[in-house]
C-alpha cells in the first residue's frame, strides 16, 4: 500500500518553536533549567490554579497523583473503561483496582448515576477521563466525588482549552491531568502537566516526579520512593511557544470540526460527535460513529478501505475491559458494560489536525460515503 496521504494527526511547529528548542541547546540547561517552571506558570495562569508540575507524561502525571492521595493496594477507584488504557493502568500501578462503569451515549462520558451504585467503602477516589476532549459532565462527577467525601481525579489529558459551564477543563478535580503527546492540542514531544489547588499534593508530586527529592534539598537527599518523571528544558521551551499560540490551535481545531460537521450532516449512516450547548469544545480528535445497521465488521472493512484509498484513520478507543490484560485478571466479557462496547464497536477518528484543508477533509467525506455505501450493499 502506498504511504497515507492525509495523516490521522500531524503537529502544529513552526519556526518559533525550533528556534526556542535551538536557544536551549546553545545553554547549559538542558534539563532543571528555567525552562520548566515557566512553562509551569504558563499552564497554571490559563487554567488559574495555584500549581502546576510539569511532566514527563500525561501518564506519569495520573502516575504522581494517585501516589500524593495515598492510594495503593486494596484500594478502588471507580473509572471508565471507555478511555486510552493509560488511565486504568495507572490504577493497577499503585496496585489499586478499576472499578469500571459504563458511559453516558451522547457525551461518552462516565455514567454519573452508574458511577454513584458503584461507590463502596474500598472506593478511595473517582477518576474521571473527558472522552475526546468534552468535558460534560465533569461539574456532575465532582460533586458525586465531595458527596462521598473522596478525591475526583481529572484526566483532561485530551481537554486542553475545553470548557464546561464556564469552568476550564482540567479544574472540576481535586487535581487535573494534562498530557501532550504529538496529537494533542498542544504538544512538547512527549510530557504532561498535574494541576491542582492542593499545596501539600503539589509538592508531593514535584517530589514524585523527581527521584523522591524533597523541592529544594540536597540532590543526593530522597524523602520517599521516586521516580525520573521530570520534564526536559527541550520539551518545556517547545511547551512555552505552544502555550501562546494556543488560542489559534484551539480556533484552527474548531474550523476544522465545524467543516467536518457541516459536510457530514446529511450522511444518515454516520452520528456526530455530541456536544451541548453549555460546551465549549477544543477538539482533540474528530470520533465519528456508525449508526445500528453496521457493526464492527464494518467498521473495520471501512477503516481498510480508507486506509487502502490513503486516508489516516482509526477505531477510537477498544474497550479497556476487553483488552486482554484486564479480561484475563478480573474476567471482564462481552455484554458487562454495554453502552461503551456499542460506540466502541462503531467508532471511526477521521483525519484531525490544525492544518487540515477544506479540500482534504472533502477527500475524507467522500471516501467515507464511499465505504458506507460498500458495505450496505454488501449486506
Amino acid at each position: 500500500m502506498d504511504e497515507i496521504q492525509i495523516p490521522l494527526s500531524s503537529p502544529d511547529i513552526t519556526e518559533a518553536e525550533v528556534q526556542a528548542v535551538v536557544d536551549v541547546m546553545r545553554t547549559r540547561h538542558l534539563s532543571l533549567g528555567p525552562k520548566g517552571p515557566e512553562f509551569e506558570e504558563a499552564f497554571r495562569q490559563f487554567l488559574g490554579v495555584d500549581h502546576a508540575v510539569a511532566v514527563s507524561s500525561g501518564t506519569a502525571g495520573l502516575h504522581c497523583c494517585l501516589m500524593a492521595l495515598g492510594i495503593g493496594p486494596g484500594d478502588e477507584l471507580v473509572t471508565t473503561p471507555f478511555s486510552f488504557i493509560a488511565s486504568s493502568n495507572v490504577i493497577k500501578m499503585v496496585g489499586a483496582k478499576p472499578v469500571f462503569v459504563d458511559i453516558e451515549s451522547t457525551s461518552l462520558n462516565m455514567d454519573v448515576a452508574k458511577a454513584q451504585k458503584a461507590i463502596t467503602e474500598k472506593t478511595k477516589a473517582v477518576l474521571g477521563v473527558e472522552a475526546f476532549g468534552n468535558p460534560q459532565g465533569m461539574h456532575e462527577t465532582a460533586m458525586l466525588a465531595a458527596r462521598h467525601e473522596i478525591p475526583f481525579i481529572e484526566d483532561s489529558c485530551e481537554a486542553l482549552g475545553s470548557s464546561h459551564k464556564g469552568r476550564k477543563a482540567g479544574t472540576f478535580g481535586r487535581c487535573g491531568v494534562f498530557g501532550f503527546y504529538p496529537n494533542k492540542q498542544i504538544t512538547t514531544g512527549e510530557g504532561g502537566m498535574i494541576v491542582t489547588n492542593d499545596r501539600k499534593l503539589a509538592e508531593l508530586c514535584r517530589s514524585y516526579r523527581n527521584q523522591g527529592r524533597d523541592p529544594g534539598g540536597s540532590w543526593l537527599s530522597h524523602e520517599r520512593l521516586g521516580y525520573n518523571y521530570r520534564m526536559s528544558d527541550i520539551n518545556a521551551a517547545i511547551g512555552i511557544v505552544q502555550m501562546q499560540r494556543l488560542p489559534e490551535i484551539v480556533e484552527a481545531r474548531q474550523r476544522v470540526a465545524h467543516d467536518y460537521v457541516q459536510q457530514l450532516l446529511d450522511e444518515p449512516h454516520i452520528i456526530l460527535p455530541t456536544i451541548d450547548e453549555e460546551t465549549v469544545m477544543s477538539w482533540f480528535v474528530f470520533v465519528v460513529r456508525l449508526t445500528g445497521e453496521l457493526d464492527a465488521g464494518d467498521r473495520d472493512a471501512i477503516l481498510t478501505y480508507m486506509r487502502n484509498h490513503h486516508i489516516g484513520c482509526s477505531n477510537y478507543f477498544p474497550p479497556i475491559h476487553l483488552q486482554p490484560f484486564y479480561a484475563r485478571e478480573y474476567g471482564y466479557k462481552r455484554g458487562d458494560f454495554p453502552v461503551t462496547e456499542y460506540v466502541a464497536d462503531r467508532t471511526i477518528a477521521l483525519p484531525f489536525h490544525n492544518r487540515l484543508t477544506h479540500m482534504e477533509i472533502e477527500v475524507v467525506v467522500h471516501r467515507l460515503r464511499e465505504a458506507i455505501g460498500r458495505r450496505l450493499a454488501a449486506k
